[in-house]
């Protein structure tokens, strides 16, 4: 078994999401529609992709987008001194290394680093993400140069000032302007708040699509601010609890990707703010996991496998193809015990089996199976 990419493969890019969860204590003006309050004291950030994209059009999604050299621009390093440099600019020690399936080739040149990668990955994927959001939801996540870097409680977004759509408009047309609107305010993306959160690989679903390696970090916000969709790429923003995501999935209100649908349910884990915020800051030196799923197409459906699933095999053969049975996806299931698997029965319906328990002390979700009436 070997996980090395073969020769005329996907498309490979880099990219990152941001997981905003914000503290729902009362009713808020970001979203006054939203009652009673949840269950959980938080709710979601969920960004409805417009239907012309050519990638999930559509779906909801976190905020986040393919990595830019603007991202990782040495000028960077001038905004962020003197308090802040290399090599970990204030974010603590260096995460582990764990065992990497697959290894992917180096991504297209329109995400290569500017400047022999001035900023290292663990900056740039954080300002990418922070400058996506500002994009996509006018949400801004700034710190003043001169304040210290700690974030031991949940934080809050960049206040609302005149002109920030202009400079918004300017940051969409070109990623170098988020350094200049950074410059102008005198602040700093605030890396220190997004926490390292899990690696999404895009699995194989046709030749020659578009894939993306995309790190997921999760940022925890005292309370929601206001959100503005761009109306290009993003047609409206939506906070939600996880068990509203879920319901409004199963209504078919909203449709979730494998993915965003997992990270939902895992986040249903939680019973609040504090819980999720203490979660990311214990768990900051265990590392981050990254899953490329296989797709085993059944008779009847669809299995996305996750590893330690019994079914997974880091084996490069499924790098760039799907596994495929003539069994139904029933049999499969009474056949094994060991389960990190999405079964997937349509386009809403999704049922989550998990038996295994991170490697990495990261928390699972629940087994999640709905009704039978459901599936008919």
């Amino acid at each position: 078994m070997n996980g090395l990419l073969r020769s005329g493969s996907s498309r490979w890019r880099r990219s990152a999401t941001l997981v905003l969860a914000a503290g729902w204590t009362h009713p808020s003006s970001a979203a006054p529609s939203l009652a009673p309050l949840p269950p959980e004291g938080f709710r979601l950030l969920l960004l409805q992709r417009s239907s012309n994209q050519g990638f999930m059009p559509g779906a909801y999604v976190f905020p986040g987008g393919v990595v830019d050299a603007a991202d990782r621009s040495a000028d960077w390093l001038r905004l962020f001194a003197p308090h802040h440099g290399p090599p970990r600019f204030g974010l603590g020690p260096e995460l582990p290394s764990h065992p990497a399936f697959p290894v992917l080739p180096a991504a297209e040149p329109d995400t290569a680093a500017e400047d022999g990668a001035a900023l290292p990955d663990d900056v740039a994927f954080r300002i990418c993400a922070i400058r996506e959001t500002f994009e996509e939801a006018g949400v801004l996540l700034l710190r003043p140069r001169a304040s210290p870097a700690a974030a031991r409680h949940p934080g809050r977004a960049f206040p609302l000032q005149e002109g920030l759509g202009t400079w918004r408009d300017r940051v969409h047309r070109d990623p170098h302007h988020f350094l200049r609107l950074c410059e102008h305010l005198d602040c700093t993306p605030d890396i220190w708040m997004l926490h390292d959160w899990n690696v999404w690989i895009t699995p194989f679903i046709q030749p020659g699509g578009r894939r993306f390696e995309t790190i997921f970090f999760l940022c925890c916000l005292r309370e929601p601010p206001p959100t503005y969709p761009d109306l290009t790429e993003v047609e409206s923003c939506q906070w939600s609890s996880p068990l509203e995501a879920t319901e409004n999935f199963i209504s078919k209100e909203m449709w979730l990707p494998p993915p965003q649908f997992y990270e939902i349910r895992r986040l249903e884990n939680f019973a609040s703010l504090s819980d999720l915020h203490k979660f990311c800051l214990d768990h900051v030196l265990e590392g981050v996991e990254r899953w490329m799923p296989i797709y085993l197409l059944t008779a009847d459906g669809q299995i996305v496998l996750l590893p330690g699933d019994e079914l997974y095999i880091e084996d490069s053969d499924f790098i760039e193809e799907s596994m495929s049975t003539g069994k139904k996806t029933e049999e499969i299931m009474k056949e094994g015990k060991k389960f990190h698997r999405i079964v997937i029965y349509s386009t809403y319906v999704y049922n989550i089996h998990v038996t295994v328990q991170s490697v990495y002390k990261h928390v699972y979700p629940k087994t999640y199976v709905l009704n039978k009436s459901h599936l008919l």
